[in-house]
C-alpha cells in the first residue's frame, strides 16, 4: 500500500475510533481513554517537521469539532508532537542520521514504555488542566490525568499485542 495511503486511513481510523467507540467508554463516569494519539506515536520520523504538526493539529482538531472542546485536543496534540523529536533523541539515542530506518517495533520495551507513557501523560495533564482551568481543582487533574493514562496505556499495549505484524 502506498505510504500516502495509509497515513490517511490509519488518521481516519483513528479518528473514528475516537469518535464513534472511545469517546462512549466512560471509566469512573468520566474518563475515557485518548488512542487517537496513538498515530503521533506511530507516524514515520521525517527530516521536515512542519507536515507531521500541520497534520497533528488537524487531528486534534477533528477530535475537538467531535467533541465540542474547543481546542483543546489541537494544542495537546500539537504540543506532543512538537516534543516527540527530543523525546526520540533523548529516550532511544536517535541521531539525525538514523531518523529515517526508526521503528518503534524494534526497540525494547522499557523504552517504548517510557516514550508512550511520557507523551500520553504530558497529553492527558494539558487536556484535564484546560478543562478544569483551576487551581482549586489541581488534584482532579492530577487524578484524572493518572487514571486515563493508565486506562490509554493498557489500551495501546493490548492493540499493539494484538494487530502486532509478524517480523520475520
Amino acid at each position: 500500500m502506498n505510504r500516502s495511503l495509509y497515513l490517511i486511513l490509519s488518521f481516519l481510523f483513528f479518528v473514528l475510533l475516537q469518535v464513534v467507540i472511545l469517546n462512549n467508554v466512560k471509566l469512573f463516569g468520566h474518563l475515557n481513554p485518548y488512542l487517537y494519539i496513538t498515530y503521533i506515536f506511530t507516524f514515520p520520523i521525517r527530516q521536515k517537521r512542519i507536515p507531521f504538526l500541520t497534520v497533528s493539529f488537524l487531528l486534534g482538531l477533528s477530535i475537538d469539532f467531535f467533541e465540542n472542546s474547543g481546542g483543546i485536543h489541537a494544542f495537546a496534540t500539537l504540543f506532543i508532537a512538537y516534543i516527540r523529536l527530543f523525546l526520540v533523541r533523548t529516550i532511544f539515542k536517535k541521531s539525525t542520521s538514523e531518523f529515517l530506518l526508526f521503528d518503534l517495533r524494534l526497540e525494547t520495551f522499557d523504552k517504548v514504555f517510557n516514550y508512550i507513557a511520557i507523551l500520553t501523560i504530558i497529553h492527558h495533564f494539558l487536556i484535564y488542566s484546560f478543562i478544569n482551568f483551576s487551581f482549586y481543582n489541581f488534584s482532579n487533574v492530577l487524578i484524572n490525568t493518572l487514571l486515563s493514562t493508565v486506562f490509554t496505556l493498557i489500551l495501546y499495549f493490548l492493540g499493539s499485542f494484538i494487530f502486532k505484524k509478524k517480523l520475520s
